[in-house]
């Protein structure tokens, strides 16, 4: 073992990061693990854990934070003690004095299912970030990478983790990709991913958080009654833009359609489309809520029998609130579904508006389809993110792997590869029924059998991939007790599925986890 490795090793054992295996050379030897399946790049992962620290620092709140970041893997094993994948991770880990009390930890994922953390890692709460413009296409390369004055740094060390099949994350042995494609196995892999970083990284006294954005959210909420089966308690839970439930969007049931109403009202209102345009979106979209679960629910359960006179009263105040003619409405039974009203509200104008922000407008060649062509906000940022994750961790870090960096695996990850089926702790009238995931119900259990575990909901308004009414709805739907429903806390912003990608946000954004992480380490 070299003396420089050696040094390495004492530095990072010095702040508290990962215990660094040997760099693994640019190609693994013949035969040192079994091809995972016929992807040569899949058959490159190892299962000898890897660890590459690096020094930087960032100023938060004008104070400068000396870290090590430490790109490396985890590997994940079976009950029998096989290797059944290998876990990147990068691990932000800030200095702090000896003796000093342990440093929170926060273990952080995007989500898809198929997506890599590259989104967080690259503009949340990391100590870098991409400037990418706010709401249009940004320019071609050479992006710029600065130093994220934002970072939850200060508060918490940040552990990005990507889900198996994506990013740098792999099935190795004689696993496979589609081993890992359902709910239950995905939360089980990070729950083993964690503990072993818990374990390798000297951790386990720290305080403990999980942040999870989109289907992250829906894996974060699983987890945290997961890790606490196994003796890991958290003490708080970050939930950005999320799904929880995949039950409510089953088709034939209405519920999706009101989750949706409020979102589609704040689009509506962003871009002047209301005949009667309020100044503010609040109370307006308190308004719009109201009469989702109200008349316009109560419209929707009477199904066929809904009278003329009835339809045709909710029709006009639907067109009130979201824009689209009566008309329309009407012959659309009253029950527009996203695709449509993305294409519909800006027809006239030959416009789509965005998935996962509504702010974004795109530009089809077909303006009479009944579909957007393509999501407006995901064809503006991917570019810059795909390009400045490559550049910042082979570049910046200076990662050595023989893999490429995959920012989603939809295609073996996503869709109808992905079973959705989840067992709820406990069930009603004994034992857990297999069911579409409703992960809510696994956090009410953690956080009733925790009493000291904190929920923050972060939402925003114009986010159409996980509209903030649904949030609203699943975790309003936990029936927790009373004396709870103070550990969860909802927070909003003008901004959509990444609120973080608007730099007006991220002081709101820095402001509101500031105030969760000193609510959720205070000594009760």
């Amino acid at each position: 073992m070299s003396a420089k490795f050696l040094a390495t090793l004492s530095l990072a054992a010095l702040i508290g990061g990962p215990l660094p295996a040997q760099p693994r050379p640019d190609a693994p030897p013949p035969g040192r693990d079994a091809p995972a399946d016929k992807d040569p790049d899949v058959a490159a992962a190892s299962a000898v854990e890897d660890a590459q620290p690096k020094r930087g620092a960032v100023t938060v709140a004008g104070r400068s934070i000396a870290y090590t970041a430490t790109p490396g893997t985890l590997t994940i094993r079976n009950e029998e003690g096989e290797p059944i994948a290998s876990m990147f991770y990068v691990a932000y880990v800030a200095d702090r004095a000896k003796g000093a009390r342990p440093r929170p930890v926060t273990f952080t994922f995007n989500g898809g299912p198929g997506s890599s953390s590259m989104w967080l890692h690259m503009g949340s709460i990391g100590p870098v970030q991409v400037q990418i413009a706010d709401t249009t296409t940004t320019a071609p390369a050479p992006y710029r990478i600065v130093p994220n004055r934002f970072s939850m740094l200060d508060k918490t060390d940040i552990v990005f983790l990507d889900a198996i099949g994506t990013g740098l994350s792999r099935p190795i042995g004689r696993a496979k990709v589609k081993d890992f494609a359902s709910v239950d196995k995905d939360i089980d892999a990070f729950a083993r991913g964690i503990i072993r970083y818990l374990t390798i990284a000297n951790r386990w006294d720290s305080p403990k958080f999980l942040f999870g954005e989109s289907y992250g959210t829906l894996r974060a909420a699983g987890l945290a009654y997961a890790l606490q089966q196994r003796g890991v308690q958290m003490n708080g839970v970050v939930l950005l833009s999320s799904i929880l439930n995949y039950g409510v969007r089953q088709p034939g049931y209405d519920q999706i359609h009101l989750t949706y109403l409020p979102t589609y009202a704040a689009t509506a209102w962003y871009h002047d489309r209301l005949p009667n345009r309020p100044a503010t979106l609040e109370p307006f979209l308190s308004e719009v809520r109201q009469w989702a679960i109200g008349p316009y629910a109560n419209a929707l359960a009477k199904g066929d029998a809904l009278p003329d006179a009835e339809r045709d009263a909710v029709a006009r105040q639907l067109s009130a609130y979201t824009g689209l003619s009566t008309d329309y409405l009407i012959r659309s039974d009253l029950r527009v579904t996203l695709s449509r009203f993305r294409k519909e509200l800006m027809r006239d104008r030959r416009r789509t508006v965005g998935r996962l922000d509504s702010r974004f407008l795109g530009i089809d060649a077909d303006p009479v389809g009944e579909d957007p062509e393509y999501d407006a906000t995901d064809a503006a940022i991917s570019g810059p993110y795909v390009g400045a994750l490559n550049s910042y961790l082979f570049g910046t870090l200076g990662y050595r792997t023989p893999l490429s960096y995959r920012p989603n695996f939809y295609a073996e990850l996503g869709g109808a590869n992905w079973n959705q089926g989840h067992a709820a702790p406990g069930g009603r009238g004994g034992g857990a029924a297999m069911a579409l995931a409703n992960t809510a119900l696994d956090l009410s259990a953690a956080m009733r059998q925790n009493p000291y575990l904190k929920v923050l909901s972060l939402n925003g308004y114009y986010d159409m991939a996980t509209p903030f009414f649904g949030a609203e709805y699943d975790l309003g739907h936990m029936q927790l007790d009373r004396s709870l429903r103070g550990n969860l806390t909802f927070r909003y912003y003008e901004a959509g599925h990444m609120v973080y990608v608007k730099p007006a946000v991220m002081p709101l954004f820095k402001r509101d986890l500031d105030a969760f992480y000193d609510s959720a380490t205070t000594a009760p």
